[in-house]
């Protein structure tokens, strides 16, 4: 592992608005800049009481103008949503704005359930455009000629990843020569299979010499490892309503998870979560090791949601302690 970076969602806790959300993403950010992180990303999600970066863009611009060092991006935007060419002119701007800070991770869901889907797309295309849209964004930020030139946009080679949680991303990364990102974080299923496709796959290209694979963590850490269980089960909570169609803003954690929610889909949610590190910070550190000794990503992205925001802060600073320790020379 060369690099270690933070995925945040700007999580709205119970009893919280979007506006504290957004506050938190901002310290959080300075933390992460402050403490060692090499990236700081934000995903966009629609129709979520829960979450905060729906306009990802936007946010990613609030936090790199809070910010002076850190690089910050998507992880991702979900390119069906959007016309290739808005794309690149948002993020055209963002790296006008903020020169080699700003990075791009494309992915293939739409982020959000089919009804909000048809909101943002007003027309569903049936057939599968993502590989086009993908290279068609990648023009319009190159210094090429193209049909329409994306201004602010063109010449500024944003840095383009793909996103995936299975072997699609995979091989549609190696084919275009792209760093890959996979949402291990919560669809760890296929990631030992998506990141052999894809190294064993991957072409060379004026972006990449040899793959760059970056895989993601939940983290929960604080000074003992049963405070730490504790205030994990905010996420799982939240994972459980989601799963049950209910998705609502981050719960306070509870003493009594099991009692709050059903065995099988208890089990649903340790599953999805279980690419994770919880604990204090040697239990941290060993959790951390073990990941990374057996995937050998070249860059871990650690996120997680906890209720209280000076938790959540610490979490992120003793998170950052360990991974600065495990990072290779």
């Amino acid at each position: 592992m060369q690099q270690f970076s933070l995925l945040d969602l700007s999580p709205v806790p119970e009893g919280k608005t979007t506006a504290d959300a957004l506050a938190n993403t901002v310290a959080l950010a300075q933390l992460a800049e402050n403490t060692g992180y090499h990236r700081y990303w934000l995903a966009e999600h629609h129709n979520m009481p829960g979450i905060a970066s729906a306009a990802t863009s936007v946010v990613i611009g609030h936090v790199a103008g809070a910010t002076k060092t850190i690089r910050v991006g998507a992880g991702g935007v979900m390119l069906p949503n959007h016309a290739p060419l808005i794309i690149a002119e948002q993020f055209g701007t963002l790296a006008t704005l903020y020169p080699d800070r700003i990075d791009l991770g494309l992915g293939r869901a739409p982020g959000t359930d089919m009804k909000t889907a048809r909101a943002l797309r007003r027309h569903m295309a049936p057939e599968e455009s993502f590989p086009q849209d993908v290279q068609e964004l990648i023009a319009y930020l190159g210094a090429g000629p193209t049909p329409v030139q994306a201004v602010p946009g063109k010449g500024t080679q944003v840095p383009i990843w793909i996103l995936g949680s299975s072997l699609y991303g995979a091989q549609l990364a190696a084919q275009l020569g792209l760093p890959y990102a996979f949402a291990s974080h919560f669809a760890p299923a296929m990631l030992p299979d998506a990141l052999a496709t894809y190294r064993q796959s991957f072409q060379p290209s004026e972006f990449l010499e040899r793959p760059y694979v970056m895989m993601a963590a939940g983290v929960c850490a604080a000074d003992t490892d049963s405070q730490a269980h504790y205030l994990r089960t905010s996420q799982q909570l939240a994972f459980a309503r989601l799963i049950a169609g209910k998705p609502g803003k981050l719960p306070h954690p509870v003493h009594d998870l099991p009692a709050q929610v059903a065995p099988h889909v208890l089990a649903q949610v340790n599953a999805a979560l279980g690419c994770s590190a919880t604990g204090e910070p040697d239990t941290l550190r060993a959790q951390l090791r073990a990941l990374t000794d057996t995937y050998q990503p070249d860059e871990l992205m650690v996120t997680g949601m906890i209720h209280d925001h000076t938790a959540r802060l610490r979490s992120f600073e003793i998170a950052a302690q360990v991974l600065t320790d495990l990072r290779a020379p």
